[in-house]
């Protein structure tokens, strides 16, 4: 049997008052592509933070091709390729500079494999950063993340600042990193853009997971968007009578 790509079991973040993370059992497979959906507040994020080994969980524990997320930090770190919600600032730096340092630290990079995905983006790496659009600097955010060819991929709403033709770009890279091998954990308040490339999508709400979803099911099984809106549609107040 495959090592899952990520496991957790009871994973908490408890930051109080209600937020935060809250008892996580969660398994994604080798080469699966598994969305995370919910809206903001809903602890997407946090988990993600526990999965990169930047918090420490209340309790429970995570692992990435098991790799302890908080003791296996660095090795688990070379593994993935991730996106934060909030681009980094890199200053005066150019792109190129950014790629050199950050690829320097994973031992080196294929320049070709970067100048790749640069030109598909149509991003000029000889800019500063700070000239950068926020379309832009989210490129960068993705080129960083792909850029070596990462096991597994985690995303926090990575078309975040992207036109239509540059996301459908992202999602075509998204497929073929993913048919090469790839492990994708994509995280986003978007329903359409979850249901659009992964298998499985998990649905959060107020810290728990409440379903997980096959998005390829039979007609007769209920939408994900209906699933969705089951958790999450305020009820219509009745009518008054006439």
């Amino acid at each position: 049997m495959a090592l899952a790509a990520i496991r957790t079991s009871a994973l908490t973040k408890d930051y109080r008052a209600g937020r935060g993370l809250f008892d996580l059992d969660l398994q994604v497979s080798p080469q699966e592509a598994f969305g995370y959906l919910g809206p903001n507040g809903s602890g997407k994020t946090t988990t993600i933070r526990l999965l990169m080994g930047m918090i420490r969980p209340t309790r429970g524990s995570a692992y990435v091709f098991g790799l302890d997320c908080i003791r296996d930090s660095a090795q688990v770190k070379r593994r993935v390729g991730y996106l934060p919600g909030d681009v980094p600032q890199f200053g005066s730096l150019h792109g190129g500079e950014i790629v050199a340092y950050l690829g320097g630290m994973r031992g080196g990079v294929d320049q070709r494999h970067v100048r790749a995905i640069a030109e598909r983006f149509d991003l000029d790496l000889n800019r500063p950063f700070r000239e950068y659009s926020s379309g832009n600097k989210q490129k960068l955010a993705i080129l960083l993340a792909f850029m070596h060819q990462p096991d597994l991929l985690i995303l926090d709403e990575p078309t975040s600042g992207l036109d239509p033709l540059n996301q459908q770009e992202f999602y075509n890279l998204l497929r073929e990193r993913q048919k090469a091998g790839a492990t994708i954990f994509l995280s986003s308040h978007v329903l359409s853009e979850v249901e659009h490339v992964c298998d499985r999508v998990g649905i959060l709400r107020s810290g728990r997971l409440v379903h997980v979803h096959a998005v390829d099911m039979a007609e007769t099984e209920p939408s994900l968007e209906e699933v969705f809106l089951s958790f999450f549609a305020e009820p219509r107040p009745k009518a008054l009578p006439p």
